[in-house]
C-alpha cells in the first residue's frame, strides 16, 4: 500500500512490551484522524505478536539484514511520502532506518530522551515530562498531531484459535490461576526459582492452581524445571508450549500473573489480567503493569539506595539498576504479601 497525504508512519521496532505499549497510541490515532492509512516498520518477533491489528499496513525489518534491509524497506514504501513519521525508538539502528523513510514530518523524542544521534534524524520534538510511565510517553506522539491520548485501549487482535487453544489447557475447576512467567530477556531483572516456588506454593494452599508459561530458551526451560523441582504440588508446565499469538489468550486466563518487567508483563495488563510485577531493577511506575501496579513488589528505591548511593527518587527518570543479585532485595514475603493483596481485594 503506498504512501499518500493522509498516512502516518510509526517506527518503533523491539521489544514485546513495548510494542505493546504503542498500541493504545494506534487506537488514538485512529478515532482522531479516522481515515488515516497507518504504516508500522517492526521487527519480524513484534509483528508476530501483533499481526491482524485491524487497520494497520506492518513492514517488518530484521537488524540482521542491515543496510541491504533498509534499502528494502525503502523500496516497499514507495512511492510517496508519509504526512509524518513517528520515530519512536533512539537505538542507533533505528535511527539509521528512519532515515530511509520518506516523511515530510520526523516526530521523535525531547532532547533528555535522546541518544545516539536521534535528533540528527527528526526535525520535531514531542515534550520532555519525566515521571511518567512509558506508554504514556509512547502517547504523547500523537500530540504534535493535534491530538491528546485521554483513553488506554489495546484490544490485542487474539484468533479465535488461540482462545480455543489456551481454553483447552485445563479445565475451568473455579480455581483462580497463579500464572508465573518467570523470565525476562534482562537476565538481572529474573528473581529466583526457589521464591517463586515458595509464593507458589503458597498460593496452591490457597486452593489456587499454579501454571508455568515461557518461551522455548535453555534459560526458561531451565528456570521451569528448578521451580518445579521445589512445588508441593506440580503446576501446569506450558513453558515453551504457546506461540505468541497464544500468548495473550493464555495470560488472559489468569486471575493473576507474577512476573518481572517483561513482554508477558504488559501483555497480561493488556488482556486485562492483573500482575504481580516484581521489580528491583527497574522502576514500576515508569514500566510495571500499566493499568495497576497496587500488586508489585517494589524494592526499586532499596535497590536505588544500595547499589547507587541515592534513594530512587532522586535517580533520572528511567534509570536501571540491573546489578547481579539486585532481585535478592525482593523477599519471599514481598511476594506472598502482594500476592495476598490481591486475594484481600478480589475476594478470592
Amino acid at each position: 500500500m503506498a504512501p499518500t497525504s493522509s498516512s502516518l508512519c510509526l517506527l518503533r521496532l523491539s521489544a514485546l512490551g513495548d510494542v505493546t505499549h504503542v498500541v493504545p497510541l494506534v487506537r488514538t490515532l485512529q478515532r482522531g484522524l479516522p481515515g488515516t492509512e497507518l504504516h508500522w516498520i517492526i521487527d519480524k518477533v513484534g509483528q508476530k505478536l501483533l499481526d491482524g491489528l485491524p487497520g494497520v499496513v506492518f513492514h517488518t525489518y530484521d537488524k540482521k539484514t542491515g543496510l541491504q534491509g533498509m534499502r528494502a524497506l525503502r523500496q516497499s514504501l514507495q512511492p510517496g511520502r508519509f504526512e509524518a513519521l513517528l520515530q519512536m525508538q533512539v537505538a542507533f539502528r533505528a535511527n539509521v532506518l528512519s532515515a530511509f523513510v520518506p516523511a515530510r514530518r520526523r516526530i521523535g523524542y525531547d532532547k533528555a530522551r535522546s541518544k545516539d544521534l536521534h535528533g540528527l534524524f527528526i526535525n520535531e520534538r514531542i515534550a520532555d515530562r519525566p515521571g511518567i510511565h512509558v506508554l504514556d510517553a509512547m502517547g504523547s506522539f500523537c500530540e504534535p498531531l493535534g491530538l491528546k491520548q485521554t483513553e488506554v485501549s489495546w484490544d490485542l487482535a487474539v484468533p479465535q484459535a488461540a482462545v480455543d487453544w489456551a481454553q483447552a489447557q485445563w479445565d475451568d475447576d473455579g480455581r483462580p490461576v497463579l500464572m508465573i512467567s518467570p523470565c525476562s530477556s534482562h537476565v538481572r531483572r529474573n528473581w529466583y526459582a526457589d521464591r517463586y516456588a515458595a509464593v507458589a506454593n503458597h498460593a496452591a494452599s490457597r486452593g489456587w492452581r499454579v501454571v508455568l508459561c515461557g518461551g522455548r530458551s535453555e534459560l526458561e526451560r531451565n528456570m521451569a524445571d528448578a521451580i518445579q523441582a521445589q512445588l508441593q504440588t506440580p503446576a501446569l508446565d506450558l513453558v515453551g508450549k504457546d506461540t505468541l499469538k497464544q500468548l495473550p489468550a493464555l495470560l488472559a486466563r489468569a486471575a493473576l500473573v507474577m512476573t518481572p518487567d517483561s513482554g508477558p508483563m504488559h501483555i497480561a495488563n493488556a488482556m486485562g489480567a492483573k500482575v504481580l510485577g516484581l521489580h528491583a531493577a527497574s522502576n514500576p511506575h515508569r514500566s510495571g503493569p500499566y493499568s495497576d501496579r497496587r500488586y508489585c513488589a517494589d524494592r526499586y528505591d532499596d535497590a536505588a539506595r544500595k547499589y547507587l548511593g541515592k534513594p530512587g527518587a532522586e535517580l533520572k527518570w528511567g534509570t536501571k539498576i540491573e546489578f547481579d543479585d539486585v532481585m535478592e532485595l525482593i523477599t519471599v514475603e514481598d511476594g506472598i504479601a502482594a500476592f495476598e493483596r490481591y486475594v484481600a481485594d478480589s475476594g478470592r
